[in-house]
């Protein structure tokens, strides 16, 4: 893949990562599950593991409000191969803050989230 290439994959994944982060994207299932790989599963920063189900209770749950959207920062991207790219950055979601990292990978419905792991951030 050239630098360009590699730059669009990643930049679409951050993207996407973006929208799930979204309050008005996470109120609706729909919106969330076109962005969920089939296979997805998660590990939260609670140590608790989700699917693309389960995950949804959490989503749509108001667990980003919209008057406090979740703060991201140093944000970073690398494409592993083609069509898999790796997302990591610290989210602070109403003072708590955890690093996040995604596996995000291209089937034929666009860029869908493979993998993600919350890992509470120590006190700044």
């Amino acid at each position: 893949m050239s630098d360009d290439e590699n730059h669009r994959a990643v930049q679409a994944a951050v993207d996407a990562e973006l929208r799930l982060l979204d309050p008005e994207v996470r109120a609706r299932p729909d919106l969330v599950l076109e962005l969920l790989d089939p296979d997805f599963t998660e590990v939260g920063v609670s140590g608790r593991r989700w699917d693309a189900t389960s995950i949804l209770t959490v989503t749509s749950g108001g667990s980003v409000s919209p008057e406090s959207p979740v703060e991201v920062t140093e944000m970073s991207g690398t494409v592993l191969a083609p069509g898999i790219v790796h997302l990591t950055y610290c989210a602070d979601n109403q003072g708590r803050r955890a690093w996040r990292s995604s596996l995000w990978r291209l089937t034929e419905t666009g860029w869908r989230m493979y993998y993600h792991q919350g890992t509470p951030a120590a006190d700044r």
